[in-house]
């Protein structure tokens, strides 16, 4: 039974790419059938969004979204990317890092909001958060995200959804991420591999730590082998020993700023088949998307 469920855990971990991955095979993208009903919920919620987000006044965010369960790990949320007033898409949409799957290949993507929203594989309850930064923090990130040569400079050539966050070997979304943030909050110069090394470098002197998926079964360390976005090679011996993987995931990117960030605000998101909820601060809204005191709540019936 302990084995079963360590393997659930190790399939969880897998499956935690999902949110990072587009492309045709249904392995690697299965598209998420939604209702007429479920679909107009979504486009509401992305409403409310972007009214919270036009009458901050902010240019940028940092926003995450859930995606599969990964709660078994004690993480809500799985993929995070920056929302661009100004972005070539759309207001408001995401530039992200994706998976392209035919081409087994990490690509940079604009999304507008709402199709952001629709990948979250969960049709009835979903969740964003958000964070909003001072002027000058804020104006620093915009302006590297905007720059797509540099945000492409520390786009890494192979990608791993568990990628160890201080390896140059690959890269998932949400590390993709913070060593942008690291570039442009760290004054930092180069290109490629180069510029990654210095942004991971800075990371570590900062202080970043990243997410711990704790395993609990050595075999299932090697899952990897059998699938293609899964790896272990790139993590350090002794956390393979401890039956652990250390990883970039949108829990750490908010830490790491609410750490490093006087000023920075949070605001979370959530909607299930008759509301929406907003909710400010750094603690997290209910399970369920239940209100609590002091929350905003909107009708989308």
């Amino acid at each position: 039974m302990r084995r079963l469920r360590a393997a659930a855990l190790a399939l969880a971990l897998a499956a935690a790419a999902a949110p990072c991955l587009a492309g045709a095979t249904r392995l690697c993208d299965e598209p998420q059938t939604l209702s007429a009903a479920q679909k107009d919920k979504v486009l509401r919620f992305a409403a409310v969004i972007k009214g919270e987000l036009e009458r901050s006044g902010h240019r940028m965010a940092l926003m995450a979204r859930s995606g599969l369960d990964l709660d078994r790990f004690g993480m809500r949320y799985s993929h995070a990317g920056f929302s661009l007033r100004a972005s070539p898409e759309a207001p408001w949409a995401v530039r992200q890092l994706y998976y392209a799957c035919e081409e087994g290949q990490p690509r940079l993507y604009d999304q507008g909001l709402t199709a952001f929203l629709f990948g979250s594989r969960e049709a009835d309850v979903g969740y964003v958060s958000v964070l909003l930064l001072p002027p000058l923090d804020s104006d620093e990130a915009e302006a590297a995200v905007l720059d797509k040569r540099r945000a492409l400079q520390v786009l890494a050539t192979r990608y791993s959804a568990n990628a160890y966050p201080f390896s140059l070997r690959y890269q998932n979304c949400n590390q993709w991420v913070a060593e942008l943030l690291a570039t442009a909050w760290g004054g930092l110069e180069g290109d490629g591999d180069d510029l990654r090394a210095q942004a991971q470098q800075w990371l570590q002197a900062q202080g970043y730590a990243p997410a711990v998926f704790d395993v609990g079964w050595r075999p299932l360390m090697w899952l990897g082998a059998f699938i293609p976005w899964v790896h272990s090679d790139d993590h350090p011996a002794d956390d393979l020993d401890r039956q652990r993987y250390r990883v970039s995931m949108p829990a750490a990117i908010e830490s790491f700023v609410q750490g490093r960030v006087p000023g920075a605000e949070r605001i979370e998101f959530c909607h299930t088949d008759r509301q929406a909820v907003v909710h400010r601060g750094w603690d997290f809204i209910r399970e369920g998307c239940v209100a609590a005191p002091g929350d905003e709540v909107i009708a989308l019936d």
